[in-house]
């Protein structure tokens, strides 16, 4: 394990800061219409008319800001949750989407909306824990359900989560299709992985609610290097393995699913990220989880950017941009694990 200091954390989130800056500006200024940041916002034109800069502002504001705010958020998310999923299943191959986690808050979300509570009062709020409750719920099956001759394997682990991630599909078809069918029609779209930010009230909310579990997560790193190490290995260095890992896992959980709750089944992000932050600036977690969740944010918002410009008017879900880059990312990753390759 590479040497880690207060100096190097700072540099690196530094750096990792500033390209999120940079992406979310050149974010703000790229779109379907043509609209000039600087002119918009700093240095209005001569001569120009007032409703002309109400609807840029509204286009820049209203629409663009939120949609990066979103992005950034959920990558930070997911990517955090990936590295925690590996660092406690000693997999490299976990990811809250492989795993079928995203697959069981979506289901929860999903749930919640046909039965009207995204319409309460406290809608807000009861979607993500209606994520939460299915993303929490399936780890926990996943486990059970992979558990082989009384530890739970990896390779099982991660077949069982697929297949889990497959039949919550199935059950959300079948949620749309029983439902009424034009309340659904987005849901498709968000199937796949789609940014579609709520009002500033509540994405100030969701920030909040997974600025406190990321950095739950964080305070765990220290405990997440030992865990990497083997169970005996970490219990023998004072470690409380089982409640380390229940605290990770509830955690990673909860974060992915506000996640999901706001975005669909972007998929693969908490795959990539920590393994590109793992290969630049090694496997410490009190560094790879912050620098995961400044590179998912910057690589989610660079993704949606693609998304609504690459055949614009017309917008592609995120997920289709995710999921071309991580499915060959996966299969090469599983290529080296049958080599026998494993991360430190």
């Amino acid at each position: 394990m590479t040497r880690f200091s207060i100096g190097k954390l700072l540099r690196v989130t530094a750096l990792l800061g500033a390209i999120l800056f940079l992406v979310a500006a050149l974010a703000l200024g790229v779109g379907a219409a043509r609209v000039s940041v600087i002119e918009t916002l700093f240095s209005p034109p001569a001569g120009a008319r007032a409703e002309d800069l109400l609807r840029a502002r509204e286009i820049l504001i209203g629409l663009r800001l939120p949609r990066i705010v979103l992005a950034a958020l959920v990558g930070a998310a997911l990517s955090v949750s990936g590295a925690t999923f590996q660092a406690v299943l000693r997999n490299p191959l976990a990811d809250p989407y492989i795993l079928g986690v995203s697959g069981g808050a979506a289901l929860g979300a999903i749930a919640a909306t046909a039965l009207g509570l995204d319409r309460t009062t406290a809608g807000w709020a009861l979607r993500p824990l209606a994520a939460f409750a299915g993303a929490a719920s399936t780890i926990f099956l996943i486990f059970f359900l992979a558990r082989l001759r009384g530890r739970v394997s990896n390779y099982p682990l991660l077949l069982t989560g697929v297949v889990v991630n497959a039949f919550f599909s199935a059950l959300i078809l079948f949620i749309i299709t029983v439902a009424d069918y034009a309340r659904f029609q987005q849901v498709f779209f968000w199937l796949v992985g789609n940014l579609e930010p709520p009002a500033w009230p509540t994405l100030v909310a969701l920030a909040a609610g997974l600025a406190v579990g990321l950095l739950g997560l964080c305070a765990l790193s220290g405990r997440l290097n030992l865990l990497s190490l083997g169970e005996e290995e970490a219990r023998a260095l004072g470690v409380e393995v089982d409640r380390v890992k229940l605290g990770a896992i509830l955690t990673a959980s909860f974060v992915t699913a506000a996640a999901v709750s706001w975005s669909g089944l972007v998929g693969f992000v908490g795959l990539m990220v920590p393994h590109a932050a793992r290969l630049l600036w090694g496997p410490d977690h009190r560094l790879l989880l912050p620098a995961s969740a400044l590179g998912g944010a910057a690589f989610l918002v660079a993704a949606d950017t693609g998304a609504r410009t690459l055949m614009a008017p017309t917008e592609m879900p995120v997920g289709i941009i995710t999921a071309a880059i991580g499915a060959p990312f996966f299969l090469f990753l599983f290529q080296r694990q049958k080599g026998g390759h494993h991360f430190d």
